[in-house]
This record gives structure tokens, sequence and C-alpha cells, in this order.
């Protein structure tokens, strides 16, 4: 049924205190003479609001600049003041056509996201928590501690920008359009000033959550349709072969600069990243095919098997730490700090080493990839197994960066075959006179 009345106004919120401060502005919805009301949670100055209108004053005298700024701010109000109220004749249509009571607390529940027609919205928090704790209870089978820290993080992260977007607690999941997505980019990379790819791999974690709404029903169109989530190519460093010697070589007069050294370039002769080398038990080395020491373990990140020989250089390094206390009561074959202190620890060894390159512990795996297997031939299909990694697009990266090397290199013997006034074997031509 059509109601007989309906009513809309933007007003600023009376109050006791000072007259010239800014003032809440409030909606106020009227059908057939019920009224409801909510804050749109915004503010202005009341001698710059037109009551009738329900709309800020827009004032640009000429040659002001701070008009010229004011009157940016109140079109900037009206602009989202515009957008609300299309807002709330939307709401009164999707009333109207999905024949049910069309009141004004309706239409302020649907704006709020709540429940409707007895019709339990689903909220996009609720979905992520639920999700949350299917991961958490699938630890150890299907999903590793460090994904569900991930989850969690992103859950959060979702949370703040909930709030410093809409003011909401949460969101009706119907709500997730494009502008969502953009608007959570934005927040990412200027607000938490979080990089390109990080806040792409978050956003992918939204993402899962939409897919799993839209395969429930509860989602009609993919809000993600036109957004690009393509991560960046970065440009993956690596120890050379004089920087890995230099760093072999040191003698620290600190004893925890040469643990964490130690622990670095372990894991720089076996590949192992940070997480899975924190995790390596003594059992985990055995005698391989060859007759020589072995790791056989899985990688945590992808839940992939890893078998790497030792080299001599790596089994050097393990017979320092045989008899050392925490390897012992813990059953680790290294001691292992956190990741925090082993990258901070990593800075002062790369001073004292002359290392002018940004070391963190994942370098090391890097330099296994190159320095260590593919540049001295070792096929990228044996590295990509050693690494763990589910397909061998992965492990190309690598490759691009020797590619680069190969570059390099052919680049300064250009440049020293063009010094050259003859190339080898060909006849000096006469100098006419």
């Amino acid at each position: 049924m059509i109601s007989k009345s309906f009513g809309l106004l933007f007003y600023l919120k009376k109050h006791h205190g000072d007259a010239n401060v800014h003032r809440p502005i409030y909606l106020r919805i009227t059908i057939d003479g019920a009224l409801k009301e909510m804050s749109i949670h915004r503010s202005w100055d009341p001698k710059r609001w037109d009551a009738k209108a329900g709309r800020a004053v827009i004032d640009r005298r000429p040659g002001r600049r701070q008009s010229d700024q004011l009157g940016s701010e109140a079109q900037a109000l009206n602009d989202y003041l515009d957008t609300l109220q299309a807002k709330v004749h939307d709401a009164r249509h999707q009333l109207l056509m999905s024949a049910k009571p069309v009141t004004a607390e309706a239409i302020r529940n649907i704006l709020k996201g709540r429940e409707v027609g007895g019709e339990k919205p689903h909220l996009l928090l609720d979905i992520f928590k639920y999700h949350n704790d299917q991961v958490k209870a699938l630890i150890g089978k299907e999903y590793s501690q460090g994904t569900l820290t991930k989850f969690n993080t992103v859950l959060n992260h979702t949370r703040s920008f909930l709030q410093w977007k809409y003011k909401l607690d949460d969101i009706d999941i119907r709500k997730l359009d494009y502008e969502f997505i953009t608007e959570l980019e934005f927040w990412y990379k200027s607000v938490q000033h979080i990089d390109h790819n990080t806040t792409m791999k978050y956003i992918a974690c939204i993402k899962k959550m939409a897919i799993r709404a839209l395969r429930n029903g509860w989602l009609q169109r993919d809000p993600f349709t036109g957004f690009s989530l393509a991560l960046r190519e970065v440009d993956r460093q690596a120890l050379t072969a004089d920087e890995l010697e230099r760093m072999g070589e040191k003698t620290f007069s600190v004893a925890r600069l040469a643990q964490v050294r130690d622990i670095f370039l372990f894991s720089c002769f076996t590949g192992l990243a940070y997480a899975d080398l924190q995790k390596l038990r003594r059992s985990e080395i055995s005698i391989g095919v060859d007759g020589g020491k072995w790791i056989f373990t899985h990688r945590q990140k992808t839940d992939t098997a890893s078998r790497i020989p030792l080299l001599p250089m790596a089994e050097e390094i393990l017979k320092r730490y045989v008899n050392h206390p925490q390897c012992m009561q813990k059953d680790r074959v290294l001691p292992v700090l956190s990741n925090q202190k082993m990258n901070a620890y990593l800075k002062e060894i790369a001073d004292c080493c002359g290392i002018t390159k940004r070391l963190t512990f994942h370098i090391a795996r890097h330099t296994f990839a190159t320095t260590i297997t593919l540049s001295n031939g070792v096929p990228i299909e044996t590295v990509s197994k050693m690494l763990g990694h589910r397909n061998l697009k992965t492990t190309q990266h690598y490759a691009k960066i020797l590619d680069k090397k190969v570059s390099q290199d052919m680049q300064a013997l250009k440049e020293r075959l063009s010094a050259k006034p003859v190339l080898p074997g060909q006849p000096e031509q006469k100098k006419q006179v």
C-alpha cells in the first residue's frame, strides 16, 4: 500500500551550548505523520545553513580565498546530502517493490543496514568472523596459524575502515560495491600507509567474503567486477657470491650478531623461509637417497613438501649449534630469534660487512634461488621443488633476476669492446693521409 504522505528533511540539531559551535546534522523521515530521525555523522556551522532548503549555504565571493575554501566545503556537504536523499528514495522504492510496509522506521533501518520486515541482513564482519572461526578450527589440518593471523588482521582493518568511512560497526553485505572497494584501497594506502601489493592481498580477503555471499545468494552481483587485484612486480634482491663470502668470513665480537649471521647463511644455503626454519626439528634432517644429509619438511605457507640436500656450508653451521641449550631444549636445529629481532640485527651485520642492500631474512631465500642454485646451473624445476613452490611460475620470478644480471654483464662487455679500436681477429685499417 502506497503511503499518503512522505517528507524528508535535513536539519541542525539544537543544543544549549554556544550558538557559534557547529551542530550535528540529522535526517528526519516522515511518512503518514510518523517520523524517525537519525544522525548522518556530520556537523555544520548554523550561520552557514539554510534551514528551509536543508542545505549548507554556498558563499563564493570573488577574490576571497577563504570564501572559495568555505564554498568548496559547503558544496561537498551538499553533494553528500544529495546522495543520502537518493538513498532514502531508493529504500522507499525497495520497500514498495517487495510489497513490504513503507514506514519511516523501515527506511531508517535499511539505511543503517538493520533487519527489515523480519529479514535479517547478512553483515560483512559477521560473515568474516564466522569464516575466521572455521579457519581456526582447521589449523593444522587445512590452514596454518599464519593464515588465521592474516585474516584476523584484515578483519580488524575492515572494522577500522567502517568506522573511519561510514561511522558504522558493521555493514550489510549488499552494500558492498565498486565504490566501497576503491575507498578501502584508498584507506589502506593513504591512511594506513600500506604498499600496493600488501593492500591487494588484504583486499583479496574481502573478495573471499564476497564470493561466499554470492554463492549463498546473499549478494546478487560481484562488487569486484572491474576492480583489478593485480600485483606490481617487485625487484627481488639477493646477495652476490662476494657478499656471501664477506659475511661468512666476518668475525663478530658480539655473540648475538654471529648467531644471527649463521642462521641467515643457513637459510641462504637451504632456501628455507623464516617460518619454516623456526619450526625445523632435528628429526626433519636425515639421510637422503645419495647417502648425504637432507632436510625433509613441509612449508608452513603452502603446506607443500620440501626436500633439500644440505650443502657443506649448511652442515658446518649445524655443527656449531648441536649442543646449544635452546636447540636441545626445544628440539630445533638452530636457535632462531623472532623475525623482528632477526631483521634488526641483520641491519647491523650489513653495516659491519659493508653490504649496502637492505637486508631482511627473506633475502636469504632469494639468494638461495639465484646466487646459490640458478646461477650455478641447477635446473629451475629442481629449484622449484626445493623451494616448495606449487607451480613453476612462482620460481620463474627468480629467473627474471638472472636475466637482469645477464643484461648487466653483457652491457659491461659491450662497453669494453667498444673501447677497443679493433675487434679481435679483424685486420687493422690503414689510416688515410
